[in-house]
């Protein structure tokens, strides 16, 4: 890795750093019209972080990036990172007296969408700081989308970039310029959030909370205003089905929205993935139901309300609750776990494994089945109608392998900070997936990381964002050929 690049790639991160300073002055705003002294907090937080950025910008000035794998493997993690320290400092600098591992932990949690928080008492903290978690988690979540849509395809390492998921009678580029899929793609994601905000509105929150709640549903994160999550609003049904219209919604692929909405597609809609995402989703929400109602004796539309709800929520790894749905008993909280490893599409704001890695895996077995009664045979692995690159393929089984041996050393080095196995292992799975809620007394639906060492929350933090990455992403900045050696 040339010097010249990795100065390039810090002067594109103190850029983006002017960015996030500026967006701090809407919570500063909004804190002054609420005449809360936490406003101060916001611009100075601003002026440092911005006066800061611009400094190494100006520093870090020269010839123009290479464009080359290493280096967008070197920008990911940059940015990233650079999102989440600059989270960090309204934090850092509240009334809240938040301490280093608590404010990157809540800013980690936030760029990442992950949904997890350290944070007690929400009903009563400053708005400022509430709307900065919700500012930052949309953020986030318009980056994960650039992420599936954009830069994985480019580095090989994963992503169904959005060329590669139509069927053959599309031609190869609806888009002509990158620019305009890239505004629509905006324009969309900031129209999606509008419609769920004013949804939220008419259902009956307030407009505050509809504005927290809009950024927080449509990017899959999981921020709430109030301590109970949606637990706030269960005598509201309404509010609940509109939060699992729009988390479905975030858990499309923005690629084929645009396709659809912009373009009128309707063939758009036949990607498998779509097919598979809404199947499980409809499996875990009906049996668990049924499961409920039969051993609790619910009314079957409440039941079938807050399963949809609480499984939409985990499959799509949002993080939202309305009750715990631990005390559902043994089956719900073995759905919740198994759910907890899914999450939505490609090219959306969801984490988890991602239902397109499934239908190539189960290709990948079925094929491996095949050649036992043909050897012979040549075998294609095919995505729908599409056959799937040697490429994809090995992407797909490194990302689940790297997956599961990252779980597991993350499950042991959390249970040696002395949490109990149940914590270790579902906290350690719902940071790789970017879900939020674990199972357990602390981590659990009802719970809260506060309790948890801080030792734990830095592995948390670390774990947050390499599922966020896709793993890989992360892994392979590294490896001693990354740097040339």
């Amino acid at each position: 890795m040339q010097s010249f690049a990795f100065r390039a790639a810090i002067h594109i991160s103190a850029i983006f750093g002017i960015y996030l300073s500026l967006a701090m002055l809407i919570p500063a705003f909004v804190d002054l019209y609420q005449g809360n002294a936490d406003w101060r907090v916001f611009a100075l937080s601003a002026f440092f972080t911005g006066g800061l950025s611009l400094a190494v910008a100006l520093a870090t000035q020269g010839r123009p990036p290479p464009v080359s794998s290493r280096f967008g493997f070197l920008m990911v993690n940059l940015l990233w990172a650079t999102t989440a320290l600059v989270g960090t400092v309204p934090f850092l600098a509240s009334s809240l007296e938040m301490s280093l591992a608590d404010a990157v932990f809540e800013s980690v949690s936030a760029v990442t969408t992950t949904g997890s928080t350290v944070l007690t008492g929400l009903d009563g903290l400053p708005p400022g700081l509430l709307l900065w978690r919700s500012i930052l988690q949309w953020m986030g979540g318009l980056g994960v989308i650039a992420l599936g849509l954009f830069i994985l395809p480019f580095l090989n390492i994963g992503g169904i970039s959005y060329f590669k998921i139509e069927s053959t009678d599309i031609e190869d580029r609806p888009f002509e310029r990158l620019s305009t899929f890239t505004i629509s793609l905006i324009s969309i994601y900031s129209a999606l959030t509008l419609l769920c905000g004013i949804a939220y509105a008419a259902a009956g929150m307030s407009g505050f909370d509809a504005l927290n709640h809009a950024l927080t549903t449509i990017s899959t994160a999981g921020f709430s205003t109030h301590d109970a999550s949606f637990g706030y609003f269960v005598d509201k049904p309404v509010i609940l089905w509109i939060a699992i219209l729009f988390m479905f919604i975030g858990a499309l692929p923005f690629s084929i929205l645009i396709l659809f909405m912009v373009r009128g597609r309707l063939d758009a809609l036949r990607d498998p993935q779509i097919r598979v995402f809404s199947g499980y989703v409809l499996l875990f929400a009906v049996t668990t139901a049924i499961y409920v109602r039969v051993t609790t004796d619910a009314p079957l539309f409440e039941t079938l309300t807050h399963t949809t709800f609480n499984f939409m929520s985990i499959i799509t790894t949002t993080g939202y609750s309305t009750h715990d749905y631990t005390s559902w008993g043994p089956f719900v909280i073995a759905c919740a776990f198994v759910a907890t490893f899914l999450g939505g599409c490609s090219g959306s704001t969801c984490g988890g494994m991602k239902a397109y890695r499934f239908i190539i895996l189960f290709e990948l077995m079925a094929n491996g089945l095949r050649r036992f009664v043909y050897p012979s045979s040549v075998q294609t692995v095919r995505y729908g109608d599409r056959p799937v690159d040697d490429d994809m393929q090995r992407a797909v089984v490194l990302f689940i392998s790297s997956f599961f041996v990252l779980w597991a050393i993350a499950t042991v080095l959390l249970a040696a900070t002395g949490l109990d196995l149940v914590t270790a292992m579902t906290g350690a799975l719902t940071a790789l997936t970017n879900v939020g809620p674990g199972l357990g007394d602390f981590i659990g639906p009802a719970g809260n990381f506060s309790p948890l060492p801080d030792i734990a929350k830095w592995i948390l933090s670390l774990a947050m964002m390499l599922g966020r990455l896709e793993i890989l992403a992360v892994l392979v900045i590294f490896t001693p050929v990354f740097w040339g050696r």
